[in-house]
Order: C-alpha cells, then structure tokens, then sequence
C-alpha cells in the first residue's frame, strides 16, 4: 500500500507550489597562517589543481578559481566553476574578518553525462540556487585563523528534506575543495 501511495505524495508535494525553503551550510577549516594572508587568498584565488573527487567527475559542478573585479564593497567577485560563473557583488568587505556577497547568477549545478557530448538540460535551471553567501575568518592563538564558508540556498526538490540531505552534502564537499585550496596558498605564503 506505502509503494502505491508514496508516488501520489510526491506528486502532491511538487503540485503544492510551495515556497522552497532557505537552508544553510556552514564548513570550516582551521589554517596556519595569519588572517591578514587568509584574507588575500578568500577573495581571489589561483585554479585549484589535482584531480576533483569521483562526484564531481560523475558531473557534479565544482570550483576552478576566483577573481575579483574591484575592492570593498561594491566590488564583484566571479567564482568560476565547471559549468560556468557564480557572480558575487560584495556586500560587506571588513578585511581581514568577513567577506560577504549575494549570488547574482549562477551556473547550472552539473553537467548531464550523455554519449550525445553537451547538452542542455532545462530541467537543471533554477532547481538549486545559492542565494548568498560568505566567508568568515577568525584569528586564533598562534597566528592561525578559522576559516568558515557558509552558502544559503534554495532547491525546488520535494521531499524537500529528503534532497536537502543531498544537497547539503554537495555545498560541503564544494566548500572543502575552496577551503583547503585556500589553506594550501595561506600556508605555503
């Protein structure tokens, strides 16, 4: 009987037309260099090198480098990804404690695998969507500094606490691949 009636309730669900919630992810990282050096390496960074993990092979988007066009706030900062570019306007620059941004666009959140080469899968526009985020920098003992990236986002997913779990997992491990690149350039600076 659940099996019969699960695929009316997801459909219902969908049907609903609610209102996607805002989730938020928080990761963090702890660096061995001052936050003044983090900073530098938040708001742009060079192509992150080596192989992405399986996930982000299977077609996943993930991050290649980040650049900025201006300083304070105001400034834009474009995070290239696989797929394309999340632009990000500054909207507080407290340098070297808190870069925060609004998601002005975003790319799509992967790449369909087909024996057909690119394809354009309007099923993946606007299904998740950052809608801003930030980078928190914290000084420790030691000239260390916590590093906390935090993205807010919606997806249009139902169950939608079901697809968060997936989600969630996803902006983690996107986090990750940035923080340890940053931690990487920090400590070798």
């Amino acid at each position: 009987m659940t099996v019969a009636i699960l695929p009316l309730i997801l459909f219902a669900e969908a049907a609903a037309h609610r209102r996607a919630p805002m989730y938020r992810v928080d990761s963090e990282i702890i660096i061995d260099a001052p936050a003044e050096t983090v900073w530098k390496n938040v708001v742009t960074f060079s192509e992150i090198k080596g192989d992405p993990e399986w996930y982000f092979r299977a077609g996943i988007a993930y991050p290649l480098r980040a650049r900025i066009a201006g300083r304070g706030v105001g400034a834009t900062r474009t995070c290239e990804f696989t797929t394309g570019n999340f632009i990000e306007p500054i909207e507080v620059w407290d340098e070297p404690r808190l870069l925060r941004f609004r998601v002005a666009a975003n790319p799509p959140p992967m790449k369909e695998l087909s024996p057909y080469g690119a394809i354009d899968a309007p099923h993946l526009h606007g299904f998740l969507v950052s809608d801003h985020g930030q980078f928190a920098l914290e000084a420790l003992p030691g000239g260390r500094t916590r590093l906390i990236g935090t993205t807010w986002y919606q997806h249009h997913l139902w169950p939608a606490e079901y697809w968060r779990l997936w989600s969630d997992a996803i902006i983690h491990r996107i986090h990750m691949r940035v923080l340890r690149h940053i931690k990487g350039l920090s400590e070798g600076a």
